[in-house]
């Protein structure tokens, strides 16, 4: 299932409060947090929005 991407505007990174973008790789879907270098997984198309279940980003992950 995509993800609405009107949806984006809505939510925001619970960490930092601040813009997430959307990702898709390999099968796999993140909503991704630039400035915290938090990947947010999506299971069945929806965004799972919590902290202890992001993944941390390498430097080398972030694209421009």
């Amino acid at each position: 299932m995509a993800l609405d991407i009107k949806l984006l505007d809505i939510i925001a990174c619970p960490v930092c409060k601040g813009k997430l973008h959307y990702q898709a790789h390999a099968g796999s879907q993140e909503l991704i947090c630039r400035f915290d270098r938090l990947a947010y997984p999506m299971e069945e198309g929806i965004p799972v929005l919590l902290e202890n279940r992001a993944r941390h980003l390498a430097l080398e992950e972030l694209k421009p």
